[in-house]
């Protein structure tokens, strides 16, 4: 129970993609200038690395080595190319506002790093674990990106006013270079807190 609590929750924390290990750095950076936007990518993400992982689970002993990334590719795009047609359907202004960047989930550093690390080397249930924990804890990050950038570059929260009319909202937020600015101060954030506990234990 212990082990399976640590694998879920390790992607959240200790190795979260975006705050630790630095990986999809892409939508983090694009698709974050709204709180809508950034869960939404965040969940799809977790979707298709829960799904994906546990195929690549499933099938580890019947992939052929020379080709596992091969097949991984084919794994993640199939699941990514089914979340594009349901969000599509269902979710239509989600899926115009996300735009390209669904169909780039495919090729998301994320996937592959947990397929070829995790679920190609272990069971079932615990590559499912692995795969949400780490959707969730990228989902955790762009989500706290989002935050940040849509309350000051938009004076709102998920599309709802914060602070009337008297405040000025600082549209370099929803720019790039406001990720990249929201993005760093985050990270130092992260770093800060990793510092003070090292330096406590």
């Amino acid at each position: 129970m212990r082990e399976n609590i640590s694998i879920l929750t390790k992607g959240i924390i200790k190795e979260n993609p975006v705050m630790v290990l630095l990986l999809g750095m892409c939508p983090a950076l694009a698709t974050t200038t709204g709180v809508i936007n950034g869960l939404g990518m965040g969940l799809a993400t977790t979707i298709t690395l829960t799904m994906s992982n546990i195929f690549i689970s499933l099938l580890r002993k019947f992939i052929p080595e020379k080709i596992r990334i091969a097949c991984f590719v084919v794994i993640i795009a199939g699941f990514v190319s089914l979340l594009g047609m349901l969000m599509n359907g269902f979710l239509p202004s989600l899926s115009s506002s996300l735009g390209i960047f669904i169909p780039l989930i495919a090729v998301n550093c994320i996937l592959f790093a947990r397929a070829e690390v995790f679920a190609s080397k272990n069971n079932v249930f615990s590559s499912a674990l692995d795969g949400l924990g780490s959707g969730l804890g990228f989902t955790f990050a762009l989500f706290l990106l989002s935050s940040f950038r849509e309350i000051l570059g938009a004076g709102t929260f998920a599309g709802f006013s914060l602070f009337g009319n008297w405040f000025t909202p600082w549209t370099i937020m929803l720019l790039p270079p406001g990720g990249f600015i929201a993005l760093g101060i985050l990270l130092a954030l992260v770093f800060f807190v990793k510092d003070k506990v090292r330096v406590k234990s």
